[in-house]
């Protein structure tokens, strides 16, 4: 037997819920957005500036003017203008070359960690080392002694 299409059993019932479920389901509408044309210059521009901040060089100052500068903060300090901060700043330059600016210019003496020695200090240096080498003197002459006793003992020589 056939089913008919007027016929409502179960087996109806099924085929109206296959309808159902193969129905697509309706997409959502996305709300109307402005146009981009306003924004697009905007982020142009900021690109722009970024790229150009990438791009520049750090200023490089000669030896005079780091002199000049070292020499400006070292006086603007001594005074009493103004702290050492506030002077670097004024000078246009940061803490870090400042710092890297004054190890460089100070000579390597002055870098040096100890005192270095009084007059005094200097002569007693000077006469150590006259009886240092005296002293290297007589030992040498006491082991070449030594040692051709010991070459005419073996019959070496």
């Amino acid at each position: 037997m056939m089913a008919n299409e007027n016929t409502t059993g179960p087996v109806a019932a099924v085929e109206a819920t296959d309808t159902e479920a193969k129905a697509p389901a309706a997409k959502k509408q996305k709300p109307n957005q402005r146009p981009k044309t306003a924004a697009e210059p905007a982020r142009a521009a900021a690109k722009a500036s970024a790229a150009k901040s990438q791009v520049t060089k750090p200023r490089t100052y000669s030896e005079q003017e780091k002199t000049g500068k070292l020499k400006l903060i070292e006086k603007a300090t001594t005074e009493g203008k103004s702290t050492l901060k506030d002077a670097i700043k004024s000078a246009g330059i940061s803490e870090q070359t400042y710092y890297n600016w004054k190890r460089t210019a100070t000579p390597a003496v002055q870098r040096n960690e100890k005192p270095v020695p009084a007059s005094d200090e200097l002569a007693d240096l000077v006469q150590l080392e006259k009886e240092n080498q005296k002293l290297r003197k007589l030992l040498a002459d006491k082991l070449r002694s030594e040692n051709t006793e010991l070459r005419k003992r073996l019959g070496l020589d």
